[in-house]
């Protein structure tokens, strides 16, 4: 017998358990009743004798087995053991499900159309170029872990890239063949692909090469820092920019980078954790930032939350 679910959009996300669609003539008359609810969430915990349900709900015997009976021809009750006693045959019973559908008409859609349905939010807009179908449609480019570029610098904000990775694939399947690239090994000027670039243009060299054309752009000697309405030197200052790829009208980049790697961290964390808050100016712009300052609420060192600075 195939199983059916009921499904469920709770905050913008899809949940789902199983449900037993009815048939039977009556049946949700048959279920209505107090003493019947009761005796299936009792069942619902673990499947009894109805001398077992007798005592737990206090009721005479025949007044059980009568609902029983009931429920059985509700037909949403099912046989999990039988045993003999004393020359009669008791049987255990559980519910068949704990959630009951009535069907007049069912028109099937495919469950992908639901789910894409009730993503419609403004993290789902956003990530559009990035995530078509629910396939991942980018290359995530970060820095060499290795002395490179004018700075011989090292990039120490790969890793999180694993986390900013780990939050795109609550949302969507890989697509074929790797999905991340080292900056040292393309040029974005070649690449046509929508791209996700992570970390600053010291350590990622395609941040190097878009920083002039970004609305809100990093220094490009020291003090580092980051310019837009206002100017921003701390640490822990990091920003989240999405703009079409300047080489390539039908693609965007993704930008997630900070002044140093703790300002990436917060970057990442803001997408991933505070979408609403990044997002909350954002209406469909082709262009867009938002730059956040990481903080440290429970005081370990390591910044756990962020708040929106611009």
């Amino acid at each position: 017998m195939a199983k059916h679910y009921l499904i469920k959009n709770i905050e913008g996300k899809l949940f789902y358990d199983d449900a037993l669609v009815l048939n039977k003539q009556n049946a949700f008359k048959q279920i209505d009743h107090k003493v019947r609810i009761n005796i299936l969430n009792l069942l619902n915990k673990k499947p009894m004798y109805p001398i077992e349900i007798a005592k737990k709900l206090k009721l005479h015997e025949q007044k059980v087995y009568y609902h029983i009976n009931q429920l059985i021809k509700a037909d949403v009750l099912e046989i999990t053991e039988k045993k003999e006693i004393r020359g009669t045959i008791a049987k255990k019973f559980a519910p068949k499900s704990m959630n009951f559908v009535l069907s007049l008409k069912f028109n099937g859609k495919n469950i992908n159309a639901l789910n894409k349905e009730s993503k419609q939010n403004k993290l789902d807009q956003f990530l559009e170029p990035f995530i078509i179908n629910e396939i991942l449609n980018t290359k995530i480019i970060v820095g060499s872990p290795d002395p490179h570029g004018p700075f011989k610098a090292r990039a120490r904000d790969g890793h999180y890239a694993i986390e900013l990775a780990l939050f795109l694939g609550r949302l969507c399947s890989i697509s074929k063949g790797y999905s991340t690239m080292l900056d040292v090994d393309l040029d974005i000027k070649q690449l046509n692909q929508n791209l996700v670039i992570v970390g600053g243009p010291v350590t990622n060299l395609a941040m190097a090469k878009i920083n002039d054309l970004l609305p809100a752009k990093f220094s490009d000697k020291k003090p580092w820092g980051i310019a837009a309405k206002n100017n921003y030197s701390d640490d822990n200052i990091g920003i989240i920019v999405k703009i079409p790829n300047p080489y390539f009208k039908d693609k965007s980049i993704l930008i997630i980078a900070g002044i140093t790697y703790n300002g990436t961290r917060a970057a990442v964390l803001g997408l991933s954790k505070y979408s609403k808050e990044i997002l909350s100016r954002y209406t469909g712009q082709k262009e867009y930032y938002c730059i956040v300052e990481g903080i440290d609420l429970d005081g370990d060192g390591k910044i756990d939350s962020i708040e929106v600075v611009e």
